[in-house]
């Protein structure tokens, strides 16, 4: 069993910072590739950034400069920096887990949070 509880969302002006976090439950949990997705009203979801256990990382080419993802593997917690804001960034923030194992089990299957808004004023 995997659960994934997000938090950091909110409203914040256009130039502003803000840091989402996701925590992932269980005990033995290894998760090689983490990331966050976002959906805005009307849109479909899309990839902001990603992370492997390794410190691997990617971004979307529109917050490449701004967002900065991390993690901490002991703490099983994912972090995203967003910095320089834009009302472009305005959406639902999901976490998303890949490759988890516990134990000896593997899970065939990725994981989501239950997602975090975030807003950004012009």
């Amino acid at each position: 069993q995997v659960q994934l509880v997000e938090s950091g969302g909110g409203l914040v002006q256009a130039g502003g910072s803000l840091r989402l976090s996701c925590a992932a439950s269980g005990n033995g949990l290894s998760i090689n590739i983490m990331g966050w997705y976002r959906q805005a009203p009307g849109k479909q979801r899309e990839l902001v950034a990603t992370s492997t256990s390794s410190g691997t990382t990617n971004y979307a080419d529109s917050v490449k400069g701004r967002f900065t993802i991390s993690r901490d593997n002991a703490k099983k917690t994912l972090y995203l920096q967003m910095n320089s804001l834009k009302p472009e960034d305005t959406a639902v923030y999901y976490c998303n887990a890949a490759g988890v194992s516990s134990g000896s089990v593997h899970y065939g299957r990725a994981y989501w949070g239950q997602g975090t808004q975030v807003t950004v004023s012009s």
